[in-house]
């Protein structure tokens, strides 16, 4: 084994060393998704949907979706 893994954020291939965490591979992908979830303007999940702590260690073909939370303004009403 080489000491490297390839997951997938956003359908994007990122190439990681072994023991890479969530945040991590999020950077890799696109710093400034990275300081979105940093933020807490944006939230990382595994394959299912499930939301996922950026600290949680890889496995080799990981498959992320970042998501970015929609705000609304305080004088937006729901229906």
């Amino acid at each position: 084994m080489n000491g490297r893994i390839r997951v997938f954020v956003n359908e994007r291939p990122v190439d990681l060393r072994e023991g890479a965490d969530v945040g991590e591979a999020v950077h890799a992908a696109d710093p400034s998704l990275s300081e979105k979830v940093a933020a807490g303007s944006a939230y990382v999940t595994d394959g299912r949907g499930i939301e996922i702590d950026p600290a949680v260690r890889l496995a080799g073909g990981s498959i992320l979706r970042v998501v970015v939370r929609s705000r609304r303004g305080s004088s937006d009403a729901d229906a």
